[in-house]
């Protein structure tokens, strides 16, 4: 059982984490929610669609402007108000790697601090554990915070991936955080190349047989991008089938943009799995 804020998911239901970007030069969407208005918009669009989770990030995760920790917490601790005032029973995550931009979003409701840079700050997780929120493990293969990967190299990627993610969600449970809040994520395209993000998809199977929950954020993203040869405005049909393929093999939680399209890729996979009835099942009965 995952646990997170006021919500409980059975180990064979898939959770969609909705991306709200509250930067101006975000890869995907340019901005389009660095304002108050549009992002709440797309809070409440990401829910009517089916998103348990929204993940709220401050700065773009690729080199860019500075952005220092008081202004990345402008960017989120009042929009994280905002959302738990809108919406009670939405799980807020915030997109962090600072321990005192944790603090700060946690006192504001977050639910859960979601670290893709893999505990570059190590008093992230005592935040976590202190404010008892949930916290996502992420391999990044000791990349530091905004910087692309250039010629990574590892001698078995997937075993870098379970001796990392395994590791700081160990590290998190001594720590103080409850095992059923923790999930780990092996970073696709943190800290790697192509080839190492199609192995941990192909292999993630691994991942899941750890036991603990485990998250992916594949949408429209460069391993993607490059497998088809695709811009990133066209990615999404091969996000979703990177999704379904991810679904089968045992993740449960998925950052997306596009909600509503991953949401139906997600209750086919359940469907075929039989871990979800159909929505309507007439053929042949009448």
């Amino acid at each position: 059982m995952l646990r997170l804020g006021r919500r409980e998911f059975g180990p064979h239901e898939p959770v969609i984490m909705a991306i709200v970007n509250r930067t101006p030069d975000s890869f995907y969407d340019q901005g389009a929610t660095f304002d108050d208005l549009p992002a709440l918009e797309r809070v409440d669009r990401a829910v009517a669609e089916g998103a348990a989770i929204v993940d709220i990030g401050g700065v773009k995760a690729g080199p860019g402007d500075e952005v220092d920790a008081a202004e990345e917490a402008r960017r989120t601790v009042g929009f994280v108000a905002r959302v738990r005032e809108r919406h009670p029973d939405v799980v807020i995550s915030v997109d962090t790697w600072r321990h005192e931009v944790g603090e700060a979003v946690c006192e504001a409701g977050a639910d859960v601090l979601n670290d893709a840079w893999g505990g570059v700050d190590p008093k992230l997780a005592e935040v976590a554990a202190r404010h008892d929120v949930g916290l996502v493990c992420t391999h990044a293969g000791g990349a530091r915070p905004r910087t692309r990967p250039h010629r990574v190299a590892y001698e078995d990627v997937v075993a870098d991936i379970l001796d990392v993610t395994v590791g700081l969600a160990e590290r998190a449970v001594a720590l103080g955080v409850r095992r059923d809040r923790i999930m780990i994520d092996p970073g696709h395209d943190f800290g790697k190349n192509t080839r190492h993000s199609l192995e941990a998809t192909r292999r993630l199977g691994e991942l899941a047989a750890t036991g603990w929950p485990v998250l992916v954020s594949l949408s429209n993203k460069d391993f993607v991008g490059e497998t088809l040869d695709r811009p990133v405005k066209e990615r999404l049909l091969g996000t979703l089938a990177t999704t379904a393929v991810s679904a089968w093999l045992g993740a449960q939680v998925y950052r997306v943009h596009e909600v509503a399209e991953t949401r139906q890729v997600l209750d086919m996979v359940a469907s075929i799995a039989g871990h979800r009835e159909p929505a309507v099942a007439r053929r042949g009965l009448a």
